[in-house]
């Protein structure tokens, strides 16, 4: 099967939504290249829907026109299943491909294989990030309090990794763990794990949701995530459905950076207690904060800043 240009963005005004393809609008085109996850239309119709299917349910039928409103999903169910096209060549990825798992994207091995061809070429485009005070914030991520990043791909699929803050802190790991393929993540929940010697720590998760794809490299290089925090260094792949709500909870933009002058604030102010000697690299921290500064305890820094 031909996978198409894999990095090369959906031309938009000229695609039609999921929502047309499927039968519920007859009219009604795509601008932002397929990313449902921050499009209003998506967000109204499924809200529809979700009506709908609770008041049919219940034995009611909506008086207007908005009865006819079903999740597109469900509509396309209706089509044989050799006929009901494949998500990926929905959004214009791939020749035809029947869908043969109910849309269930989440466990389906194809959606796997293809986000795994993907996301190689996804990860050598530069990730622009915003120093603050030398720790860098990559841009169009989302932050979580724990220091873990979220980077949106596809739809409700998520990519996972830690800040440059977080790395630096406990200094170059040996190995970072996550859970298994097809294991549930909640958000808050500490799930991944580093270590470093005898010293380890868990991570919480940023979001919930079913992890579809790890980074088995960290298992043996947890040092690769120092290095490069925001491409090669991520973590794991997870397929969340409460994505919109959760996000909610989390930092992007100018509320990152805010977030960020508050975190680094206090980690001074911990040194200062501690009676620790600023190990500077160019007026910043170093790489290696715990290990320059043991005195403070890595118990006490993984409990202050990753809240585990």
């Amino acid at each position: 099967m031909r996978i198409a240009g894999l990095n090369n963005k959906v031309k938009t005004g000229s695609s039609p939504c999921l929502w047309m393809q499927a039968g519920v609008v007859r009219h009604k085109y795509c601008e932002i290249s397929y990313d449902c996850t921050t499009c209003h239309f998506d967000k109204a119709m499924s809200r529809v829907a979700k009506e709908n299917m609770v008041m049919a349910e219940k034995g009611q039928i909506p008086g207007d026109k908005r009865q006819k409103i079903v999740f597109w999903i469900e509509k396309l169910k209706e089509l044989p299943s050799s006929k009901r096209p494949c998500i990926h060549h929905m959004k214009r990825r791939i020749d035809f491909k029947s869908c043969g798992h109910e849309y269930r994207c989440a466990t389906c091995e194809f959606d796997q294989y293809f986000y795994d061809q993907y996301t190689v070429h996804a990860l050598v485009k530069p990730v622009e990030v915003l120093n603050v005070h030398g720790f860098r914030i990559p841009q169009g991520y989302y932050l979580h309090k724990g220091h873990a990043w979220v980077k949106i791909e596809e739809g409700s699929t998520v990519r996972i990794g830690l800040d440059d803050f977080a790395l630096r802190l406990l200094g170059p790991l040996e190995n970072v763990a996550a859970p298994l393929v097809g294991k549930q993540m909640k958000q808050n929940t500490s799930q991944i794990m580093l270590k470093r010697g005898e010293k380890s720590a868990g991570v919480l998760s940023p979001v919930s949701g079913v992890v579809t794809d790890v980074n088995p490299r960290l298992r043996e290089e947890g040092s690769l995530a120092n290095k490069n925090p925001y491409t090669d260094g991520w973590v794991l792949r997870l397929h969340s459905e409460g994505l919109r709500n959760e996000l909610k909870d989390l930092y992007i933009g100018t509320e990152s950076e805010e977030f960020m002058e508050k975190e680094i604030s206090h980690l001074y102010d911990v040194i200062e207690e501690s009676g620790g000697l600023l190990n500077t690299d160019g007026g910043y921290l170093g790489e290696d904060i715990y290990g320059n500064m043991p005195q403070i305890g890595w118990e006490r820094l993984t409990r202050l800043f990753l809240h585990t």
